[in-house]
């Protein structure tokens, strides 16, 4: 964990990097967006990358982030990136802004019926087919994203995936370029409930290749924070 005064050096280096990145795969009119991962993070780290500029912050666990909310300083867009348990759903929906991890149906539906406002979120897909990963599998994404989109109260931004956890670019970006593919198939299909906005791939170990990818948005935690303890 390295102290909240080494933040803004460590955002200026991985935005440096994104930008080399997004050179490389010929993007460079194009904008990522920064999901600072701050899971096991206390508040005043989250406040200090507030500070210095981030706006979205990613967080895994509901009951984690509630205890820290009330002493954030700064305003950010509040993602929820892990699994969320129906029995937090309630929490969840006066907690964040966009729940990036609906991972199933059943899921979306009880986000629908509880809500009382529409509700940004991302379908999760299990790009690696790793059955310790959740989201759809690749052949019925598309078909679920589409069905998700008749719910009442959902409002589908995008997809997110997480890739596989090995050191090989090739495999990686195997795993990822299917989920682009389904992405921009349903740009096709995009209807006021149904926006392809955002393609949520790539962590700490692999943002670049997702980014050769066509991710626009990454969700980093290590390489800003440091390591959790």
């Amino acid at each position: 964990m390295v102290g909240p005064d080494e933040i803004e050096t460590r955002l200026a280096e991985l935005r440096r990097c994104i930008d080399r990145a997004l050179e490389r795969a010929g993007r460079e009119d194009e904008k990522i967006a920064l999901v600072a991962v701050s899971k096991t993070f206390p508040a005043e780290y989250i406040s200090a990358a507030i500070s210095y500029g981030i706006t979205d912050i990613g967080e895994n666990r509901v009951q984690e982030f509630e205890s820290k909310r009330p002493n954030i300083k700064g305003r950010a867009r509040w993602h929820l990136i892990g699994h969320l348990q129906k029995n937090k759903i309630n929490k969840a929906l006066k907690l964040f802004d966009m729940i990036q991890s609906v991972d199933s149906y059943k899921l979306a539906q009880e986000i629908s019926n509880r809500a009382q406002t529409d509700v940004d979120i991302l379908i999760q897909i299990n790009c690696s087919g790793e059955d310790s990963k959740f989201g759809f599998d690749l052949s019925e994404a598309r078909d679920q994203v589409l069905k998700i989109s008749e719910l009442e109260h959902v409002s589908i931004k995008g997809l997110m995936t997480i890739g596989p956890f090995v050191d090989d670019e090739n495999i990686v970006r195997r795993s990822f370029h299917p989920v682009r593919e389904i992405f921009s198939d349903l740009k096709k299909h995009e209807t006021d409930r149904l926006k392809m906005d955002f393609l949520s791939m790539g962590m700490s170990n692999d943002f670049e290749w997702a980014i050769a990818e066509g991710a626009n948005m990454i969700r980093v935690g290590s390489l800003i924070f440091g390591q959790r303890g």
